[in-house]
């Protein structure tokens, strides 16, 4: 194929009989005709929306048609099968190749119980409203919306590293539930990628996880066409990926030509057999392919190509000029008899499997089904500690771990990890059989994600989707490198849990660059996400009694690296009040209070010494307790106004973070202690009193707010 072949002038031909122009002479027809539906189908969709990413659809149409017609083992009328393999579009901007795909393969609709619905996923009508308010095929692939889309892409490099995470579910449940002559888990999973992918620092993170952990079920196959929005990938890029990729011990492939299904049909039957790596197949393609002035071009890249140039496209594809959203007779036909057909098998390989499974291994079996279904066991909670009341106490951090072992030798499916920081963060999985997850012993449930935030973040995503439970730590600070991946678990409604510990200026000797500020104020402001931070040990479990049964929300936990004194919950309420998210921890007398301290985390102990300190004094204080503001923001007015009457103007929030957010519980007539600058380098004790975080010094402050706000404040 020449790179600058242009479309002849001559009337167009009947589609249904033209092979693809430039393809190998050997396509067939009818699959011609279905490569080159896909790309007019991409063109006018974007056309239609006025916005979009036409030129990769058309490029790659051939990439991903050989893909789902010869190799992926997928069924559309059963787009949820357990042992499917995966398709991650990691540059989601190209997400009409994606729905083209779901729209022609005849993928069906999944209900909210997770079966096909007999309606089909998207009709020609969802094409044409691509982009659209309500629409099924929104600009970026969103895999809670639309059936057939596994994972929400658009951010570059997320596609990959969540396939990581897919690729090491699968090798994670082969191992637990896989038996002799019962392989319920054997997919793989493929992922297209582009320029962009490769330049993001995710990749590079995931990549050399996946290349460590030998993960052979992954294969990603790079979409080489040169060309970013700004022109050229010379103005900024010129990396050898191929070195690169051997370097992170991957199997490397090359297809030269996009459009020659036979090579691609050879190096996609390489990667299946690769059996000790995972592959790369870097794809040369020409960007808006068959475009008369745009093709290898930046224009093909970020906008419609123009009713001339579709025209001119068109004729290059000997395709009927005049007509838009043209699906010929065929075309939905081959795909059915292909991949239909297999993926029809692979429905009743799975089905005819797992009943026979279920029989010889009733209780794995039905560990399964209640993963898949996101239920717990029903003794989940058995051993979920309750910690006497101490003094000393211990760093939340600390009940943490111990929580979590508990809960996960009662949920099996329950595995994470951390960023080099488990010695830190105490979310090591400590009890026999726990083990770790390698290459050689994947069936671990201790994941070792390196010094990887943002990849880490990713792969819980991906696991997260294959139904896997799974927890992700490190320390506050750094939820900066993967606030992308936890958007996109809120985004996608994932039951991600995100354990963050030293979760303050408490953090002490380590300084500013360790001290988080403002990371919990923007967690606490992403939709979806529940952020929970505990005063004590026994408000740690009850964070847990709430997480453990989410199926559509992500949960972030902020602990404390210093101890906490345990709380005498004969003296103090129940810390079962986290689940309203707030509650009134200790009264004034008579449940008269002239102030009330609004406080989470390890700033409750210092509101109660405080609270003492103004009893002394004739100040009655009600202390709140708020470990997750957006579970009390949920409940209604009534519950809301008793815990935080409105005659009470007197209010004081106290967190030893950024104030923003704090201001909506104190009022206009309350004051909110907490950082306003960057913290410092010195012992926790300095630290504290530096700034004010001390028991006489927040007695004082809140003194000051009774005395101005006056008889008015009650």
């Amino acid at each position: 194929m020449s790179s600058t072949a242009m479309p002849p002038s001559s009337k167009p031909q009947p589609a249904i009989t033209t092979p693809m122009s430039g393809a190998p002479g050997d396509v067939p027809a009818v699959d011609s005709l279905a490569i080159n539906t896909i790309r007019t189908l991409s063109m006018d969709a974007v056309q239609a929306a006025k916005s979009g990413h036409p030129g990769t659809p058309m490029a790659l149409a051939p990439v991903a048609y050989e893909l789902w017609q010869d190799v992926l083992r997928f069924d559309p009328a059963n787009p949820r099968c357990p042992d499917r393999d995966r398709f991650v579009l990691s540059n989601g901007h190209a997400s009409m190749l994606l729905y083209s795909l779901i729209h022609l393969s005849g993928t069906q609709r999944v209900g909210k119980d997770g079966r096909p619905t007999g309606e089909p996923s998207l009709r020609i009508d969802d094409l044409k409203a691509f982009r659209q308010l309500g629409s099924l095929c929104p600009g970026h692939p969103e895999s809670h919306l639309t059936s057939g889309v596994e994972t929400t892409t658009g951010p570059l490099g997320q596609g990959l590293a969540t396939s990581v995470g897919m690729a090491m579910a699968q090798r994670w449940l082969a191992a637990r539930y896989n038996r002799p002559n019962f392989d319920l888990y054997t997919w793989r999973v493929w992922s297209i990628c582009g320029d962009g992918c490769m330049m993001e620092g995710i990749s590079g993170e995931a990549a050399s996880l996946a290349g460590h952990l030998r993960l052979s079920n992954l294969c990603w196959i790079y979409d080489n066409n040169r060309i970013t929005i700004e022109g050229s990938t010379s103005l900024a890029y010129d990396d050898d990926v191929a070195t690169r990729f051997l370097g992170y011990r991957w199997n490397v492939l090359r297809v030269a030509d996009a459009n020659d299904l036979d090579l691609l049909r050879r190096a996609y039957a390489t990667a299946r057999e690769t059996t000790d790596r995972p592959t790369l197949i870097i794809v040369d393609s020409h960007i808006g392919y068959g475009a008369p002035t745009r093709q290898d071009t930046s224009a093909a890249h970020g906008e419609p190509l123009g009713d001339e140039e579709i025209i001119g496209t068109k004729r290059f594809y000997r395709w009927p000029e005049d007509q838009k959203f043209l699906v010929p007779a065929g075309v939905r036909e081959r795909f059915n008899e292909r991949l239909g057909a297999r993926g029809a098998e692979l429905t009743k390989s799975w089905n005819e499997r797992f009943g026979a499974y279920a029989k010889a291994f009733p209780k794995e079996a039905e560990e399964i089904r209640r993963m898949e279904a996101r239920e717990l066991p029903d003794d989940w909670a058995a051993d979920l500690p309750t910690f006497p009341a101490d003094a000393k106490g211990m760093a939340t951090r600390i009940s943490n771990g111990k929580v979590l072992n508990a809960l996960a030798k009662r949920l099996p499916w329950l595995i994470g990890g951390s960023a080099d920081l488990a010695p830190s963060t105490k979310t090591l999985l400590g009890f026999d059989g726990a083990g770790s997850f390698q290459a050689a012993t994947p069936g671990g449930r201790n994941l070792h994600f390196g010094i990887r935030e943002h990849a880490m973040g990713a792969i819980c995503n991906g696991l997260s989707l294959s139904h896997v439970r799974p927890y992700g730590s490190g320390f506050l600070i750094f939820s900066d490198y993967m606030k992308g991946s936890i958007r996109l678990s809120a985004v996608m409604e994932l039951p991600v849990v995100y354990i963050f510990t030293h979760d303050s200026i408490g953090v002490g000797e380590d300084g500013p660059t360790h001290q988080p500020i403002e990371q919990l104020a923007a967690l606490r402001a992403m939709p979806g996400v529940l952020v929970f931070r505990p005063s004590d040990a026994n408000e740690m479990t009850e964070c847990w009694r709430v997480i453990a049964p989410l199926t559509h929300e992500t949960a972030v936990l902020a602990l404390t690296r210093q101890d906490l004194p345990t709380l005498d919950r004969t003296v103090f309420a129940p810390a079962s009040g986290v689940a309203k998210g707030g509650y009134v921890l200790r009264d004034a007398p008579k449940g008269k209070p002239d102030l009330i301290f609004i406080a989470s985390g390890s700033e409750v102990s210092l509101c109660i010494a405080a609270a003492d300190l103004l009893a002394a004094q004739g100040i009655g204080v009600r202390i709140v307790s708020m470990p997750c503001c957006e579970l009390f923001n949920r409940q209604d007015r009534a519950y809301r106004d008793s815990v935080l009457p409105p005659s009470v103007r007197a209010r004081v929030s106290v967190e030893m973070l950024s104030t923003f957010g704090w201001d909506r519980y104190v009022g206009i007539d309350g004051e909110t202690i907490g950082m306003t600058t960057f913290g410092a380098s010195a012992p926790l004790s300095a630290v504290m009193k530096h700034f004010g975080f001390d028991a006489a010094s927040i007695a004082a402050r809140a003194k000051a707010v009774v005395e101005r706000v006056g008889s008015a404040g009650r």
